[in-house]
């Protein structure tokens, strides 16, 4: 018993040898990285289409275009797709993705200087649009046109031009049965052509109508307020106006009325626009 105690124990350790990690090694990482960031800038991409304007997208272009020239590379094929380089000197100005030394972009200034013109030629007939206002509002003391006739006109400037609206009122109409001018019309038609000397703007004419009531089985506005336009296109040509100086001539009927009821006699009105040149 005690040989048997002297025996040392035998240990046998196994290791396990694995080829490679149980992923098969760090390579994927690196492509998956890449391919996370190939689709980040696509998306990039397609937000940044999809929110920019087309001011916005040239200024981007712009901003990644070369600032030197840069020679004009060609393959040896032919077409759309025949080799030519996007940054060749004939080709940027072309797409619209920037300048090159040949066909420069136009300077600041020049654009500033544009938009300044525009500004002065506005504010020019901005100007000569408040003379005509004061003649026949009478707001620099005098008046070319009478009170009983002052009451049917309002004027006011907006982006289109000058509009001077002749309107309806309960005791004084401007037209007799459908389109049919009335003395008052005829008054007011002369004024604007005395009116109309003051400017060389070329001139709209529109025709809007009150609303009809909904038992009439046939609405006759359209029909009513064309022919009370091309009427009074006619009476100011009557009355000394230039037909050439006729730019327009609408019909409206009922459908933009200036009081929220629609039948309102206040509706039945002709506007006359000063239109910016």
């Amino acid at each position: 018993m005690s040989g048997d105690s002297n025996v040392r124990p035998v240990i046998i350790k196994r290791k396990k040898v694995v080829a490679g990690d149980g992923h098969h090694g760090g390579a994927w990482k690196v492509a998956y990285a890449d391919f996370v960031t190939a689709m980040m800038a696509f998306f990039m991409l397609m937000w940044l289409l999809n929110a920019t304007t087309e001011k916005q997208r040239k200024g981007i272009a712009d901003y990644f275009s070369p600032t030197i020239a840069m020679a004009r590379v060609s393959g040896g094929g032919s077409g759309a797709l025949g080799g030519n380089s996007v940054f060749a000197e004939n080709t940027l100005p072309r797409m619209g993705t920037g300048s090159t030394s040949l066909k420069p972009q136009a300077d600041a200034s020049d654009k500033a200087s544009s938009t300044s013109g525009e500004d002065a030629d506005k504010a020019a007939e901005d100007e000569s649009f408040e003379v005509v206002e004061d003649m026949l509002m009478g707001r620099s003391g005098e008046s070319m046109v009478a009170d009983e006739l002052l009451e049917h006109i309002v004027t006011r400037v907006t982006d289109e031009g000058l509009v001077i609206e002749l309107f309806e009122t309960e005791n004084a109409r401007l037209f007799e049965g459908d389109s049919k001018p009335t003395a008052l019309l005829k008054d007011l038609s002369r004024i604007i052509v005395e009116a109309s000397y003051m400017v060389t703007n070329p001139i709209a004419v529109e025709a809007h109508t009150s609303a009809y009531p909904i038992v009439i089985a046939e609405n006759p506005a359209w029909d009513v307020s064309a022919q009370r336009a091309a009427m009074f296109r006619e009476q100011v040509i009557s009355s000394g106006l230039e037909s050439e100086r006729v730019r327009r001539v609408t019909s409206y009927a009922d459908k933009e009325p200036i009081r929220s009821n629609r039948m309102d006699i206040r509706n039945n009105r002709i506007e006359i626009v000063f239109l910016r040149e």
